[in-house]
């Protein structure tokens, strides 16, 4: 199984959208400093996960949001969130 993740940073109120196999690790890693693109937003909070059958679908899911922009991906599927 695979997800696709969006994560919200108080601090830089920014959107920040991944994928990955595990998604506790991989948000373990955003808050600790070991991935470059998000060590300066730290604390991420997880707002919104979807699991997928397999890489190659949440790869084309994560560019898809990516595209459309996580807040507007959101509001699109009237996903309701607190920041």
């Amino acid at each position: 199984m695979f997800f696709v993740y969006i994560l919200y940073s108080n601090t830089k109120e920014k959107f920040y959208i991944g994928q990955t196999n595990n998604i506790e690790d991989r948000l373990r890693r955003h808050n600790s400093g070991q991935s470059l693109s998000t060590k300066n937003g730290a604390p991420w909070k997880v707002i919104y996960t979807i699991q997928l059958n397999s890489r190659s679908e949440a790869i084309a899911l994560e560019t898809k949001i990516k595209k459309r922009g996580a807040k507007r991906y959101l509001q699109d599927i009237n996903f309701e969130y607190h920041l």
